[in-house]
């Protein structure tokens, strides 16, 4: 028996009510129709019909059998072998069998030379496969259809150090269609990796010169001469925005450095506190900018009080890398009981994080701070409940605390969680030694000696 091929879709979506909704029927026709045969045998249709089904609920090894059972049914029909070897294509690529999905697609092409949807989808092979010169033969192609391929060429480019060509289709694109972040983004990647800095820093003086008005040109342009080791350019530039665009924030993250390299304290910090309190400076950019402050204040400790200043602007904050930095830095100047004080702000306002909390439980325990340290302890294993460290942290508060039932039963959970680390494991055996000998029990105490024994003695 033999259908027409605008019946067979008919067929499809009425099979579809039973089998697989109608939708996704509908989208996977008109996905495989490359023309239209005129005449397919109903077991062809079958056939062809279980290719589709598997493939939907992605049993693409499946949908693959049943391809090759429609393909011996085509009865050489050449459209209808397209569509299977469409098909074949799209199983192939899901299962991974790049290069065989790559020949099926190509027997298509022969047929379809100019299938749009054919040449997208052995263009999206390619570059999934890293062919990049085989895809920019495609892509080219598909400009035809769609103009904003372009930027894909352009990119292909890069992709395969044909650097020039790549500049100047960016040139041509940001002519016609005006600039994009994008395009912007990939020039620059091309400028790094020539090493063309100066290209680049060219290239930028000419967009401000082009759009005086905007203030990201003059910011990339000082970046620019920051790179090239052009720091006096890089000031200028900077004194030049910061005169058109007196409420611009974002030239301070250049201007507080200059002024440190000057020696000019007074200008370097009234630049970094339009850091601090900026509202359009990213919280990752005042961290940096707080870095290099803490580094400056430790090597010119006469300025600790406009630490201070700025802790109390940062508090209003509320994030805990900011508590964390200026701990470190107290820890580093030997200051423990005031660096103990930053990290307990900052787990009150940031308690997920992993790192502030071990740092503030060790000095919790260094300070004899037991109970302190136990709440801290139990509440951060509600966060962290396979972290071994803080059930040993909350066992040393527990025996300290003299509460060494509930010592050994947070030691022993903790136990299960410790993976090879053998001084972790012999701080464990040691703290339960400890609370077993409190409660009587000499005989768990003494095997757990042992254990930390054996440990040290294999050390």
């Amino acid at each position: 028996m033999l259908f027409n091929f605008k019946r067979i879709l008919l067929f499809l979506l009425i099979l579809g009510a039973f089998f697989t909704p109608r939708l996704i029927v509908a989208q996977e026709v008109s996905a495989t129709a490359l023309g239209e045969p005129q005449e397919v045998s109903d077991a062809f249709l079958e056939s062809f019909y279980e290719a589709l089904k598997q493939k939907s609920i992605e049993n693409y090894a499946l949908a693959i059998t049943a391809l090759e059972k429609a393909q011996k049914q085509t009865g050489g029909n050449l459209q209808a072998d397209a569509i299977v070897f469409f098909e074949f294509a799209k199983n192939q690529i899901k299962l991974k069998q790049y290069n065989q999905a790559e020949i099926n697609l190509q027997k298509v092409l022969r047929q379809e030379p100019e299938n749009q949807d054919v040449l997208e989808i052995l263009y999206d092979l390619y570059y999934l496969t890293r062919a990049y010169n085989k895809a920019i033969v495609l892509v080219k192609k598909l400009i035809v259809f769609d103009q904003d391929y372009k930027e894909d060429l352009a990119n292909l480019y890069q992709r395969t150090k044909q650097y020039q060509k790549a500049l100047l289709l960016l040139d041509e694109l940001d002519t016609s269609w005006g600039e994009s972040i994008y395009r912007t983004g990939l020039r620059k990647q091309i400028y790094r990796q020539t090493g063309n800095t100066l290209g680049a820093i060219n290239n930028a003086e000419k967009k401000r010169e082009k759009n005086p008005a905007n203030e990201g040109e003059y910011l990339n342009l000082i970046y620019l001469y920051s790179e090239n080791g052009n720091s006096k350019k890089a000031y200028q530039t900077a004194l030049e925005l910061q005169s058109k665009f007196p409420n611009n924030t974002l030239v301070h993250l250049a201007l507080y450095k200059f002024y440190l390299d000057q020696g000019n304290t007074q200008s370097a910090m009234a630049s970094m506190k339009k850091v601090f309190t900026s509202r359009v400076i990213e919280k990752e950019s005042k961290y940096k900018v707080l870095g290099d402050f803490l580094t400056f204040v430790q090597q010119n400790p006469q300025y600790q009080v406009a630490l201070e200043n700025i802790v109390e602007l940062f508090s209003k904050d509320n994030n805990g890398k900011v508590f964390e930095k200026i701990a470190a830095y107290y820890l580093s100047m030997g200051d423990k009981e005031l660096a103990l004080s930053f990290y307990q702000k900052g787990i009150e306002v940031d308690p997920d994080n992993f790192t502030l909390l071990k740092s503030t439980l060790l000095l919790q325990l260094e300070f004899n701070r037991f109970e302190m340290a136990e709440k801290t302890s139990q509440a951060s294993l509600e966060i962290f409940p396979a972290q071994p460290v803080l059930y040993l942290f909350n066992g040393i508060a527990n025996n300290n605390l003299k509460l060494y039932k509930a010592a050994a039963n947070s030691l022993a959970l903790g136990l299960d969680y410790l993976l090879d680390n053998a001084k972790l494991e012999k701080d464990f055996y040691e703290q339960l030694a400890i609370a077993h000998t409190a409660m009587g029990n000499t005989l768990k105490a003494a095997n757990f000696t042992k254990k930390a024994a054996a440990i040290l003695d294999s050390n």
